[in-house]
C-alpha cells in the first residue's frame, strides 16, 4: 500500500520562498515513484509451487488452465504397438499404424501371419493397416527398433517422474470410477481401478493427462474412458509400474506405457498407443492412434 507523503517544514510559520515551491513539488514525484517501485517488485515476486495435493483437496481447488506439454515419445510414437518381448493376438483383430518388437525377433509376433516385405526391412498382414518391424529384419531395422525401444524406455520414465504442474496425489484410494477428471498429473502409490462406470477427462484439445500409476491398471468389463470438451486421447497417459489389463468390451482412451505387460481381452477397443516393456496381448481388439 502506497501512504501519502508531505512535505512538512520544519520551523512553524516558516514560508518556502518561491523560487523553492517547484522544487518542491518534483522532489514529491521522485519519491511516490521510488516508492511504487518498491511496492511493485515485492507484488510481483514468483510464489513457491503448490505442494503436491491429496485427494481430499481435489475437489475443492479452483479450476486454472495450467498448459504443459504431452510426454514426447520421439521415435516410439511412430509405432501404434511397440513391446520389448512380443506382441500376440487371437480372433479378428484391427490395428492401425505400425507395430514392433525389439530386442526379441519376429517370431514373437504371432496371430498376425506376417508376410515379408521384399525389401527384408518389414513385414505386413491384413489385420495391420501399417507395417510390422522386428529386430532380426534387414537393416536399418535392428538399429531403428533399438532407437525406439530406448525412446519407449525414457518417455516411461520421464513421464512417471514429472512434478509440474503440480501431482494429485493418490486422488479417490486408486478407484477414479465414475469421477470426472481435469487436466493435469496425477500421482498414485497404489493401483489405480475403473469399474464398469468409466471415468471422464474433461478439458480442451490442447490438455493433456499424465497418471503416475505405480502399481497395476486394472480397466473393468465395458468400462469407457469418455473423453469430454474436445479432449483428445493422444494427450492422455496412462504410465503404468505394473501391468495393464483392459477387460473386456473396454472402450479405451489414451497412451499406456507399462513397464510390464498390457492385455487387452475380448473386443476392447483402443484410441491411442500400447507401448509395453514385456509383452503385449490381444483378443479380436481394435487398436488405433
Amino acid at each position: 500500500m502506497i501512504s501519502k507523503i508531505d512535505f512538512i517544514e520544519s520551523t512553524p510559520g516558516y514560508q518556502i520562498p518561491g523560487f523553492f515551491k517547484p522544487l518542491k513539488a518534483v522532489w514529491s514525484l521522485v519519491l511516490l515513484a521510488a516508492v511504487f517501485a518498491v511496492g511493485c517488485s515485492k507484488d510481483s515476486s514468483n510464489p513457491s509451487p503448490d505442494p503436491a495435493l491429496s485427494s481430499s483437496q481435489l475437489a475443492a481447488r479452483p479450476v486454472v488452465d495450467i498448459d504443459f506439454a504431452p510426454v514426447n515419445l520421439r521415435t516410439a510414437g511412430n509405432f501404434t504397438i511397440l513391446s520389448a518381448t512380443g506382441i500376440s493376438t487371437t480372433g479378428v483383430t484391427s490395428i492401425v499404424g505400425n507395430i514392433g518388437v525389439s530386442p526379441i525377433a519376429a517370431t514373437a509376433i504371432t496371430g498376425f501371419g506376417l508376410i515379408m516385405d521384399a525389401s527384408g526391412q518389414f513385414s505386413h498382414t491384413p489385420i495391420v493397416t501399417g507395417k510390422v518391424y522386428a529386430a532380426n529384419y534387414t537393416a536399418p531395422t535392428p538399429s531403428n527398433m533399438t532407437t525406439a525401444i530406448n525412446d519407449m524406455k525414457t518417455a516411461f520414465t520421464t513421464a512417471n517422474g514429472m512434478t509440474f504442474p503440480a501431482p494429485v496425489v493418490n486422488a479417490y484410494a486408486g478407484n477414479i470410477s465414475g469421477r470426472t477428471l481435469k487436466p493435469g498429473v496425477y500421482k498414485w502409490s497404489t493401483g489405480v481401478l475403473v469399474s464398469n462406470a468409466g471415468v471422464t477427462l474433461e478439458g480442451a484439445a490442447d490438455d493433456v493427462w499424465v497418471f503416475q500409476i505405480a502399481q497395476n491398471l486394472t480397466v473393468n468389463n465395458a468400462a469407457i474412458i469418455t473423453l469430454k470438451g474436445g479432449a483428445l486421447a493422444k494427450n492422455v497417459f496412462w504410465v503404468v509400474s505394473g501391468k495393464a489389463t483392459l477387460g473386456t468390451t473396454v472402450n479405451f482412451s489414451g497412451n499406456i506405457l507399462s513397464k510390464t505387460l498390457i492385455s487387452l481381452n475380448t473386443n476392447a477397443k483402443v484410441q491411442g498407443k500400447l507401448l509395453a516393456q514385456t509383452a503385449v496381448t490381444l483378443i479380436a481388439n481394435s487398436v488405433h492412434p
